[in-house]
């Protein structure tokens, strides 16, 4: 059995990364998966989530994505996200006041486009903070 596997993870933004690692957990549609190398080929829809990825050395990096889908052949594990952010680059003290300014702008809104343009975006970032305890964070 080989001990890594190739992962490309993209968004629209930009490649994420190309490398050899040893394992990707994914929060699938259906539920988190782990993917080894040689794993069985499958598809899936991401939910909101963490994507923990273990490099060559052991290192676990952790990115928040929302949307997209993963793709894993014997070889190789593919991630489009339609949202990608680094776990490191989310604080959680920002957040919190995000989510304040959201509801206080789903409160003040004054007609019903600008309410629903605050709602979802309330509901994105509680979505992130729940991914993010999901994960152990917070």
């Amino acid at each position: 059995m080989a001990d890594t596997m190739r992962f490309e993870f993209v968004s629209p933004e930009r490649l994420l990364m190309s490398d050899d690692v040893r394992q990707v957990d994914v929060p699938g549609a259906e539920g988190d998966f782990g993917v080894l190398p040689t794993h069985a080929p499958m598809i899936s829809t991401l939910r909101a989530g963490v994507l923990k990825v273990t490099i060559g050395d052991g290192t676990v990096r952790e990115v928040f994505v929302r949307g997209g889908f993963a793709e894993v052949r014997p070889d190789l594990l593919t991630v489009l996200a339609e949202q990608a952010i680094p776990v490191e680059e989310l604080d959680e003290a920002v957040l919190a006041q995000e989510v304040k300014d959201a509801e206080e702008d789903v409160a003040d809104a004054k007609d019903d486009e600008t309410r629903v343009k605050a709602e979802y975006h309330l509901a994105n970032l509680k979505e992130v903070i729940a991914a993010l305890k999901a994960a152990g964070h917070a």
